[in-house]
């Protein structure tokens, strides 16, 4: 049965002691240390034992501990859903060294964006039963599809763009399914790096679940649960009040617009947001406090290209979670900032309104998904937006999105290689400070050394920089953007995922905008040649340089 679409059919984010519970204010600050060291832990894990450069040298991938009620309690990072493993596997048929595994996309309950982002799951045990979970997911180089790297920017399905999995149990009780794994890594160009990846992750996960096992051990299940209660009750009252009450109440709308899906000629996807912030209806305990709504009415039809987002799963908690670390921007100052946790003690703070399906947001089975980030980074700009249209401007200019590059061919001894890379650009004015130059917005993402490069792959880099004045002029700067110079030493492909080709990031209270992303082959040569933004194998000839600027932050 294809249940996507479907809602959720089990109950969850529920409290896992009663309100008023009294908890050790000292255990809570051991607990809430030893969640944060144990998503490092993990983090750092799988950044040493993985072998793709997506996964060991770009980052990008984010680990997240969740409770038995699936809720988010770390926010170091952003993380997927546990839902769809609940789902599909009650917690009473769960044991002991089982690690679940998903990709697909309608699956996911919104958790995952695109197939090459593979995520593992390990449920955490205390007396035999099912008490939290560790979970990990990453971009991985292959998953299959029509081209390399899995992100076809032309498709119009989700068969085009690689191998789609739903929730399967990948270890049972500590013994691999040798038969998934041999598909998974058989579906793939890069079928090495993939296991070695998945095996990384899964080792990585379950070794976080053996050092919360500890922590169940030590304090007992009852102290434990009842401190994981206190940290999300503790976020929900400093966002409400330290941030939400920063926004008048009334409503809001700002839109803005991805420029290209791959399939149609360039033009404009709507994405909108109208904001309505309310001084009561939200969660108290019991008093009524603010909250905001979100209503994505008035966001474009779904798109024939790559550029869908599934975000209305579960009323939206992903994209809850995922949106929220723009209103911290909202903090007395920056250190305070930096000092707030996106967990889900934002979730119930948030009301989201979805349109009826058939939109960018609620893509309907099997739109094609692989350039979601046109959509879900967008929105992070498009917050930012109608929060400054209620604070008199007081927020960042328009960061920049992620974009994905990269070469394919084979090298001077004949095998095949891929190398794709995530990179940055320049963030956003701020009300105080310069935009931030080349950053990445997936936290503790990089791009690749060049020294890594160069010793594995058929070009050289020859120059790596700051793009000049790439960042929008106002009286706090856009950030730059970076300018990265690869010469092939063999005949090769490039590819591209990105946007911002054309519009460029906005600025704010008379910021200018910012420099659009730009690719060339052969500047200055007799074969110089602008590259769309959308590419899945430009020619490149041995000799030919490839010139990359990426997109620098309003002012």
């Amino acid at each position: 049965m294809n249940t996507a679409g479907l809602p959720t059919a089990y109950r969850h984010g529920e409290r896992l002691t009663p309100l008023g519970t009294s908890v050790d204010p000292i255990l809570v600050e051991i607990v809430q240390g030893s969640l944060a060291s144990v998503e490092l832990e993990v983090e750092t894990a799988i950044g040493r034992t993985s072998r793709s450069p997506m996964i060991r040298d770009a980052h990008d991938y984010r680990a997240g501990i969740h409770d038995r009620q699936l809720r988010k309690l770390t926010g170091r990072s952003y993380s997927a859903l546990v839902h769809p493993v609940v789902r599909d596997f009650p917690l009473e048929t769960m044991r002991e060294g089982d690690v679940f595994f998903h990709n697909d996309v309608y699956l996911s309950e919104g958790g995952i964006g695109h197939l090459p982002d593979l995520c593992v799951t390990v449920p955490v045990f205390h007396e035999g039963e099912v008490v939290a979970f560790v979970q990990a997911f990453g971009h991985h180089d292959d998953i299959g599809g029509a081209v390399p790297g899995s992100m076809p920017s032309g498709a119009r399905t989700v068969f085009e763009e690689g191998l789609s999995v739903p929730p399967i149990r990948l270890w049972d009780a500590g013994v691999p399914n040798q038969a998934a794994l041999t598909i998974m890594t058989r579906s793939s160009r890069m079928p090495d790096s993939l296991a070695a990846d998945l095996d990384a992750e899964c080792s990585a996960c379950l070794m976080g679940a053996r050092r919360l096992g500890e922590l169940f051990a030590r304090y007992g299940k009852a102290e434990i649960e009842a401190a994981f209660d206190a940290i999300l009750d503790a976020t929900t009252e400093t966002f409400r009040r330290e941030i939400l009450a920063k926004i008048p109440a009334g409503t809001y709308v700002w839109e803005d617009y991805a420029e290209h899906d791959g399939v149609d000629a360039p033009r404009l996807h709507t994405q909108r947001i109208t904001l309505t912030k309310e001084d009561s209806g939200g969660p108290g305990p019991g008093d009524g406090g603010p909250r905001l709504v979100i209503d994505f009415t008035g966001t474009a039809p779904q798109a024939k290209g790559p550029i869908n987002h599934c975000g209305d799963y579960v009323g939206g908690n992903f994209l809850k979670k995922w949106l929220a670390p723009i209103l911290r921007n909202l903090a007395d100052t920056p250190e305070r900032m930096a000092e707030l946790d996106v967990n889900e003690g934002v979730v119930p703070l948030i009301e989201m309104r979805f349109p009826d399906k058939g939109t960018l947001l609620t893509p309907i089975y099997p739109a094609p998904t692989n350039a979601r980030t046109f959509v879900i980074l967008r929105l992070l700009g498009v917050l930012a937006g109608v929060v400054a249209k209620a604070v008199d401007g007081n927020m960042p200019a328009d960061q920049e999105t992620i974009r994905y590059t990269g070469v394919y061919g084979r090298d001077l001894d004949g095998n095949d290689y891929l190398m794709r890379e995530v990179l940055g650009g320049g963030s956003g004015g701020r009300p105080y400070a310069d935009g931030e130059d080349t950053i990445h917005v997936v936290p503790d993402s990089r791009n690749l050394p060049t020294e890594f490069t160069e010793s594995r792959f058929t070009f050289i880099v020859e120059r790596l920089g700051l793009a000049v004045d790439s960042g929008g002029a106002g009286r706090y700067r856009g950030g730059l953007g970076y300018e990265k110079h690869i010469r092939m030493l063999a005949d090769a492909s490039f590819m591209s995922i990105a946007d911002r080709s054309i519009l460029s990031c906005w600025g704010v209270k008379g910021g200018l905008a910012g420099a659009p992303f730009q690719v060339t082959i052969d500047p200055g040569g007799p074969h110089e040649r602008e590259v769309d933004a959308l590419a899945d194998g430009e020619p490149v000839r041995a000799g030919e340089v490839i010139r990359i600027r990426t997109t620098g932050g309003g002012g």
